[in-house]
C-alpha cells in the first residue's frame, strides 16, 4: 500500500458519508436499523461540516486503489478532530472524535498523524476514542484512560 494523507476538505464529505454507510451495511442488515444508527453517529453529516471546517480533520488513502470519488486513491480511513483550548487543565490539546478505518496499516497512520501534529503543535494531550484497536495504535505513546470511552496521550512534557 501507498499512503496518501492530507487535510479533509468540504468536497470530501460525500464520499466519507458513502465510506461510512458501506461500512454499516456490512455489519447492519436491516436498512432500518442503519438509517436509526446513521443518525446517532459521529460521521453524520452536520458533525462532518463542523468538523471540516476546522482543518483538523485528516484522511489516508491507497494510491494503488483507483477511486470514482478521487484521483489520489481509494479512501481508506479518516480522522474528525478539533483543539481543545483550556481543558482538564491544559492550554491546548487536540480532541479526536472519531476515527474510522479500513485496514490496521490506516489506523495506525492515522493514530501517529494526530501525535505528531499534537507534538508539532505543541499540544500538551491528543484524546482518542477508546475503540477497537485503537489502544493497540497508540500503545507506544503510552495512553492512559481519561474515562472508559477515551484514551489520552500526553505529547509534551508539562
Amino acid at each position: 500500500m501507498s499512503f496518501y494523507c492530507r487535510i479533509i476538505q468540504s468536497t470530501d464529505l460525500d464520499e466519507i458519508i458513502d465510506y461510512e454507510n458501506r461500512k454499516l451495511a456490512e455489519s447492519v442488515a436491516d436498512e432500518n436499523e442503519r438509517t436509526l444508527q446513521s443518525w446517532h453517529a459521529r460521521w453524520r453529516k452536520e458533525a462532518l461540516e463542523h468538523y471540516l471546517g476546522l482543518g483538523w480533520s485528516f484522511l489516508v488513502r491507497d494510491r494503488d486503489v483507483q477511486s470514482p470519488f478521487s484521483p489520489e486513491g481509494q479512501l481508506i480511513g479518516y480522522f474528525i478532530a478539533q483543539p481543545l483550548l483550556f481543558f482538564d487543565g491544559q492550554t491546548q490539546s487536540l480532541w479526536v472524535e472519531h476515527l474510522s478505518y479500513s485496514s490496521l496499516q490506516a489506523r495506525d497512520e492515522l493514530s501517529t498523524l494526530a501525535y505528531r501534529l499534537s507534538r508539532e503543535k505543541h499540544f500538551q494531550r491528543v484524546f482518542f476514542p477508546n475503540q477497537s484497536g485503537v489502544a493497540n495504535s497508540v500503545a507506544t505513546f503510552k495512553p492512559e484512560a481519561w474515562n472508559s470511552q477515551v484514551l489520552c496521550v500526553k505529547t509534551s512534557k508539562a
